[in-house]
């Protein structure tokens, strides 16, 4: 039982690392290839705000299906498992604004902090923080027991 549960949490890594890999064909983000040029005097594209902003929900939603779904597999606690979601939706909630305001600026706040503020929103960086921390969590648990 525990090769499948360790298949399944693959299997929902895989999930992030598909939406990663078929990013151009089922997003509309159009500041995708602004950033992937790496030059911060690229001219800034022409987007609608309307369809960028569904697509950023739209992706953060399939990111958090799949880091939800690794965060239970690995760990099998629905408790934790609602806690990883929560701080998932508060750091999008924080960032997501954060970046929308710097395409409102047209990143004059800065290319690398309009950059890195991309990220939080488009890719799951918290789970890198979520599971060692829940891993540390239940190391601490099992000493208190």
């Amino acid at each position: 039982m525990k090769v499948l549960n360790w298949i399944w949490v693959a299997m929902a890594v895989l999930g992030l690392i598909a939406v990663r890999v078929v990013e151009r064909e089922i997003f509309y983000d159009p500041f995708q290839a602004f950033f992937h040029l790496a030059n911060k005097h690229a001219s800034f594209p022409d987007f609608e705000w309307f369809p960028l902003i569904l697509n950023y929900f739209f992706r953060f939603s399939l990111n958090l299906i799949f880091s939800a779904a690794a965060v239970y597999l690995i760990f099998k606690n629905k408790k934790w498992t609602l806690q990883a979601v929560v701080l998932m939706v508060i750091v999008f909630a924080i960032t997501f604004p954060i970046y929308l305001y710097c395409i409102h600026t047209k990143f004059e706040i800065g290319y690398l902090f309009s950059f890195y503020m991309r990220r939080f929103v488009i890719q799951p960086l918290i789970l890198l923080l979520i599971i060692p921390l829940f891993y540390y969590r239940a190391h601490i648990q099992k000493l208190n027991l």
